[in-house]
């Protein structure tokens, strides 16, 4: 019988101390990156970067898209919570890649502001 109970309290004590471990963890937001060519995962390596960097993002999930025109270049484009942010063009040949990414990261300050502000307030993000 001691042993049972002992059996019992360790798997409480685990279960509890497990409960609130899992309250502890807090996923930031999250990067999807949908890029194919070389500029794109440079930008995504970029803007990840800063973006990791950036406080309160739990909830917001940014996605990088990326269509390719084999004669003329790349279209890349930022959206978060499915909405448009940010837009460039890769010509073929160099690009400041870093650049982009950061101009990219001021606009997603920029819109986070406006996601929390409107939460603060109570408004649905959605309506925006």
């Amino acid at each position: 019988m001691k042993y049972f109970t002992k059996v019992i309290f360790s798997v409480l004590v685990f279960t509890c101390s497990f409960s609130s471990q899992a309250d502890d963890i807090e996923l930031g937001g999250i990067v999807l990156d949908r890029s194919i060519s070389r500029f794109g995962k440079d930008f995504t390596f970029y803007y990840a970067g800063y973006w990791r960097d950036m406080p309160s993002t739990e909830g917001v999930t940014v996605v990088i898209y990326e269509q390719v025109y084999p004669q003329s270049g790349t279209l890349l484009w930022v959206e978060m919570n499915q909405k448009r942010i940010y837009q460039t063009y890769f010509g073929r040949r160099y690009n400041d890649v870093k650049q982009m990414a950061e101009q990219a990261v001021l606009l997603s300050i920029n819109e986070l502001a406006n996601i929390q502000a409107s939460i603060m307030l109570g408004e649905s993000v959605d309506d925006q």
